[in-house]
């Protein structure tokens, strides 16, 4: 799907929802999360084969496959907490929807250690070799 669709399926469910937000507040929302997800669906559909092309471009470039994986779990991860801390904004609860940044943001920090470890492993065998 193109972003004119995906722009097509937003617009359209914000007119459904606006219009059932007066009456039904949680049939809105329920629709709200389910236009969300199919969108994200959609947005990762269309991101796989520019994963699958970096992937390719680590292995040519000789970088570890594990810095690639670090990268596309620290994407999927970034997708997936903003969506969810969005959901959680739209449904009035902005404080628990900034706990979920902060866990999204914790998450990207433990998947970005062994990165640092390789930095801190680099650095120390300069200071030891220099």
């Amino acid at each position: 799907m193109t972003l004119f669709g995906i722009l097509g399926i937003a617009l359209l469910s914000l007119a459904i929802i606006l219009l059932l937000r007066r009456q039904n507040g949680e049939q809105a929302l329920a629709l709200g999360i389910a236009a969300g997800v199919l969108i994200t669906l959609q947005i990762l559909k269309n991101v796989l084969p520019a994963i699958n092309e970096l992937t390719s471009l680590f292995q040519s470039a000789g970088i570890k496959a594990e810095f690639g994986a670090i990268l596309i779990k620290t994407l999927g991860v970034s997708f997936l907490t903003q969506f969810a801390a969005d959901a959680c904004r739209d449904s009035g609860e902005s404080s628990l929807a900034a706990k979920v940044e902060l866990a999204g943001r914790v998450e990207i920090l433990i998947f970005a250690l062994p990165l640092f470890e390789q930095i801190a492993a680099i650095a120390a065998s300069l200071i030891t070799s220099g």
